[in-house]
C-alpha cells in the first residue's frame, strides 16, 4: 500500500536522499537524459546513484531506478538488496517497480507521481492498469509517497528543454 508521508514526517537523511534524487533527475535532463533520478541507500548511507539513460544509451530499460539497482548490486556484490531503500524522484513505472521487487528492496520512497509524469509526456497509465489488480498491501515491500513541494522540478526542466527526445 502506498503511504503518503509529509515533508515534516521524514527523517532529515531521507529528505537529503530525495533532494539528491531530484537533483540527479534535473541534471539528467541537462545532460541529455530523461527527467528521472534514483538512489539506493543502506544503513544510512547512499550506495549507488542512477539517472534515466534511455535515449542516451538507446536502452528502453535504462530507467533511473534500474540503473541505481544495477549499480548497487555491483557495488554490494549481490543480486539481493534486502535492507536497502530505493529513493526515486518519481513514482516508479511498473518495470522499475518490478525490478525493485525482484531486487528485494525493503522500502521505496518517491516524490513526483504518475500524474506529474503524464503532464510532462510520460504517461504509463496503460502499464499501471495491469498492476492494479493486486492491491499494494499484498506486496512484499513498503511503498511510500514523499510529496516534496518541488517534486516536478525535473519535469519542468524537461518541458523547457527545446531539444529533448520524446519517448
Amino acid at each position: 500500500m502506498t503511504t503518503d508521508i509529509t515533508e515534516t514526517g521524514i527523517r532529515e537523511f531521507e529528505r537529503a536522499w530525495m533532494e539528491e534524487a531530484i537533483r540527479l533527475a534535473t541534471t539528467s535532463v541537462a545532460n541529455g537524459g530523461g527527467p528521472f533520478g534514483a538512489l539506493i541507500a543502506k544503513d544510512g548511507d547512499i550506495v549507488a546513484l542512477g539517472n534515466n539513460q534511455v535515449t542516451s544509451s538507446l536502452d528502453p530499460t535504462a530507467h533511473a531506478e534500474v540503473s541505481a539497482i544495477r549499480a548497487a548490486c555491483k557495488k554490494l556484490d549481490t543480486f539481493s538488496l534486502e535492507g536497502c531503500t530505493l529513493v526515486t524522484s518519481c513514482e516508479p513505472c511498473p518495470m522499475c517497480l518490478s525490478s525493485a521487487l525482484w531486487a528485494r528492496v525493503d522500502r521505496l520512497v518517491f516524490s513526483a507521481d504518475r500524474h506529474d509524469a503524464a503532464v510532462a509526456g510520460f504517461d504509463d497509465r496503460k502499464f499501471y492498469d495491469l498492476f492494479e489488480k493486486r492491491p499494494q498491501e499484498m506486496w512484499p515491500m513498503t511503498v511510500e509517497h514523499l510529496d516534496l513541494s518541488h517534486r516536478t522540478q525535473p519535469f519542468d526542466a524537461w518541458i523547457a528543454k527545446t531539444d529533448r527526445i520524446a519517448y
